[in-house]
């Protein structure tokens, strides 16, 4: 195991640069001044690893394209088979030849997630048939193991989850919004012992996730590219923008995704393009009642 962890260091830096992973063809626009909560929208297809889950014709989560054949989200997001992967989506209200709609073939969860602790809050999607690289989808890049995301990093969240709670709203167009990381003793401070080393906590400078944004990225420019820092998990349950959001920490699930990854096979053919009607945004209100600040 020790020496699979060292090699996937090496193989996902020569992964990365197969597929130019974390570079946008179309370079997004930060203002700084974004907040998902009261939000700003991205420019269209600037960040294109960005998924959106369908299930049962209502909206369910976001995800990270990681390559051609596979999605990484939270694992509360209780993704299944059913369910759809929509990628090259800007605008929910307007389908266009940008759009991929792929069929889920297996979902992976982390065995340790439990809904009491939400602590490896994570899952990967297999699709059935592989996403079409072009300019607005392409693959995120993942961190090496070895990798640190120093506290205060500027980095950034995206999703269709909720602008405003109160009234409740949400846009259809993707929102980005900036934020810095917080540190473990930081975040505590508000979460006490839930915090565990498989988080990392972002935000409470103005800046909030929201519920939908579940399972989407955090992404922070490392080694010149975007990269995989976070999976959007829970935080408060009024989307305080003052409370640090909490999300699982890539880096400590490397072990488990590189597992995953090197059981299965990468081949497939290519997906066509499919356009679609209005979808409806939604969150599984079960789980909310369950547990009201997953996002």
């Amino acid at each position: 195991m020790a020496l699979l962890w060292l090699l996937s260091c090496f193989v996902l830096s020569a992964v990365a640069a197969a597929y130019d992973c974390g570079v946008p063809a179309i370079p997004p626009e930060l203002s700084h001044l974004s907040r998902i909560v009261n939000g700003e929208d991205a420019v269209p297809g600037s960040w294109p690893w960005q998924a959106y889950l369908l299930g049962e014709d209502v909206y369910q989560c976001g995800g990270s394209l990681i390559c051609k054949d596979w999605v990484v989200t939270a694992a509360h997001c209780e993704v299944g088979t059913t369910d759809k992967v929509f990628l090259g989506v800007y605008d929910l209200s307007a389908p266009d030849e940008h759009w991929q709609v792929l069929d889920v073939e297996e979902v992976f969860t982390n065995t340790n997630f439990t809904l009491e602790t939400i602590s490896y809050d994570i899952a990967l999607i297999k699709l059935a048939t592989p996403a079409q690289f072009t300019e607005r989808v392409s693959p995120v890049c993942l961190p090496r193991p070895c990798d640190h995301f120093c506290p205060g990093t500027e980095c950034v969240t995206t999703g269709w989850g909720m602008t405003s709670v109160f009234p409740p709203d949400a846009s259809t167009k993707l929102q980005q919004a900036v934020l810095p990381l917080v540190s473990t003793e930081e975040c505590k401070k508000t979460w006490g012992d839930k915090i565990t080393d498989q988080m990392i906590c972002a935000g409470a400078n103005g800046v909030s996730s929201c519920m939908g944004d579940s399972g989407g990225p955090l992404v922070c420019k490392k080694h010149g590219v975007w990269t995989l820092a976070g999976i959007v998990s829970w935080g408060s349950d009024t989307c305080s923008t003052y409370t640090p959001a909490v999300y699982s920490r890539v880096t400590a699930l490397m072990s488990w995704i590189w597992e995953i990854l090197a059981h299965r096979s990468f081949s497939g053919d290519l997906t066509s393009l499919v356009s679609v009607g209005r979808v409806v945004l939604h969150r599984f209100l079960s789980l909310q009642d369950k547990r009201p600040e997953l996002r």
